[in-house]
């Protein structure tokens, strides 16, 4: 096995665990962004209940 095999071998190796890594990274935050974006609307919805509520009494 020459040099220049040697470093294609290496090459192929690291852009496949960047590949990886791009993945897991895309599904991670994937996972993430539907509770970051209810979050805030359940904190609103729960100001709001509380602000409405001092009205009523």
């Amino acid at each position: 096995m020459g040099l220049k095999d040697q470093f294609q071998d290496k090459a192929k190796q690291l852009a496949e665990q960047a590949k990886a890594r791009a993945q897991d990274a895309r599904g991670r935050a994937a996972e993430r962004s539907p509770q970051a974006g209810q979050e805030p609307k359940a904190r609103a919805d729960r100001a709001r209940d509380s602000f409405d509520s001092g009205f009523e009494d």
